[in-house]
């Protein structure tokens, strides 16, 4: 059984060692360990450094490419090196390598594909009372999206087994957190999680430089995973809403009496709240058309992937 430990990196120096020292040698079940370092076109020697402490692989990028960019080229890798379980592990040193064993027990002994190490964020001292709602509610959303019970959906230390690897498609430019665990629920992967511990933060998130916009791009993600995979139950209660509006503007209309400026928007309103449901019941329909083929590429790109780099 082989284990590949996986780091993306961004100008990591002041905490890479402190990474990869905690990265356990022995793990039981493990009969090899090797090491990743995805170094996303550092300028502060994050590359050379993980060449120094003995990483086996450094993948370079010529330029900055971004976190997700970073995960997936390092499942690549990892698939490439025949790696039977694959860690994510961030190189900022948020998480304690240590607990790596306790994070893919679940991937050794056939119990999951997929492993979220959840973070106690209830009582994590460096994080605000605005950013834990926040993350308990965007945990919340995707729990939703992708029918699983992980927490804290937001964290990058995570284990896949080779099988989930290979079935995982990565469409962020930004982070994969939320992106790969709604597609892991929707390929009917077993999702699990596990709590692990936290060191204290040694420098601010650089993912984003303002909360707004982790936001926005958090939003954006949950939003276009709903039309991905769910785009009948999206556009039918889209289509719902401005069918009960209509009804209403409609209802409104009756009631008046007489021909007045407020009928009149009444009956303009109501009919078009009705062309955009019938717009949106259409939207709904071809959608999940598309749906349909999206599924039928990723069963042929999970066959390519299989053929050319798992060789298996």
């Amino acid at each position: 059984m082989k284990l590949v430990v996986q780091i993306p990196c961004f100008n990591e120096v002041q905490s890479l060692r402190a990474v990869v020292e905690t990265i356990p040698r022995t793990v039981p079940g493990v009969s090899t360990i090797d090491v990743i370092v995805i170094d996303d076109a550092s300028t502060d020697g994050t590359g050379e450094l993980a060449a120094r402490l003995g990483v086996e692989t450094v993948v370079r990028f010529q330029r900055h490419r971004g976190l997700a960019w970073a995960f997936r080229a390092g499942l690549e890798v990892a698939l490439q090196r025949s790696a039977d379980v694959i860690v994510n592990l961030d190189g900022d040193n948020q998480y304690v390598g240590a607990d790596i064993g306790r994070l893919i027990a679940p991937i050794l002994s056939g119990a999951a594909d997929v492993v979220v190490g959840c973070r106690d964020i209830a009582h994590l001292a460096h994080f605000s009372q605005v950013k834990k709602i926040l993350q308990r509610l965007g945990s919340g959303v995707v729990r939703l999206a992708s029918g699983t019970d992980v927490p804290d959906a937001a964290s990058g230390f995570r284990a896949l087994s080779r099988e989930a690897a290979l079935r995982l498609v990565v469409l962020s430019n930004y982070t994969h957190a939320y992106d790969t665990l709604i597609h892991a629920g929707r390929q009917d992967l077993r999702v699990g999680w596990t709590l692990v511990r936290c060191n204290p933060p040694v420098r601010p998130s650089r993912l984003f430089r303002y909360m707004s916009a982790h936001i926005a791009v958090s939003a954006y993600t949950i939003v276009r995973s709903f039309l991905l995979y769910y785009p009948l139950r999206f556009f039918g209660t889209v289509a719902a809403a401005l069918l009960a509006s209509s009804a209403l503007c409609f209802a409104g209309f009756v009631s008046v009496s007489e021909q007045t400026k407020l009928s009149n928007f009444l009956l303009i309103l109501g009919g078009v709240c009705l062309l955009l449901s019938v717009s949106a019941l259409f939207f709904a329909f071809v959608s999940a058309l598309s749906t349909l083929n999206r599924r039928l590429l990723e069963e042929l790109l999970y066959r390519f992937k299989r053929e050319r780099i798992s060789g298996r």
